[in-house]
């Protein structure tokens, strides 16, 4: 069984940062890619930022310039660096990963953090 935990979240006001962090845990055989999406409510999930095994990465356009993905596969810890937020940020951000338990690839889910940028 694989478990993601979510941490850093929490309220901020306009123009500050915050730092998500995701750890993978469990009879994890390796990673592939993983990612974060955010849901803001009445609205679908969407993908905000995503960085492969090796280390390419790919944003949404709403966050260039402003977000960075990064990862330490030694820990199995996926990060999000926010900076310059904005109050359309707010939204709970989840963490995903395809994660190999043997012969079979699946993705996880993390139980989500609020992020609420107001002043």
């Amino acid at each position: 069984q694989v478990q993601l935990v979510e941490s850093g979240g929490g309220l901020v006001q306009p123009g500050g940062s915050l730092r998500l962090s995701c750890a993978a845990s469990g009879s994890i055989f390796s990673i592939y890619a993983m990612g974060w999406y955010r849901q803001a409510p009445g609205k679908q999930r969407e993908l905000v930022a995503a960085i492969t095994s090796g280390g390419s990465t790919n944003y949404a356009d709403s966050v260039k310039g402003r977000f960075t993905i990064s990862r330490d596969n030694a820990k199995n810890t996926v990060y999000l660096q926010m900076n310059s937020l904005k109050p359309e940020d707010t939204a709970v951000y989840y963490c995903n990963a395809d994660v190999s338990v043997g012969r079979l690839t699946e993705g996880y889910w993390g139980q989500g953090t609020q992020v609420t940028v107001s002043s």
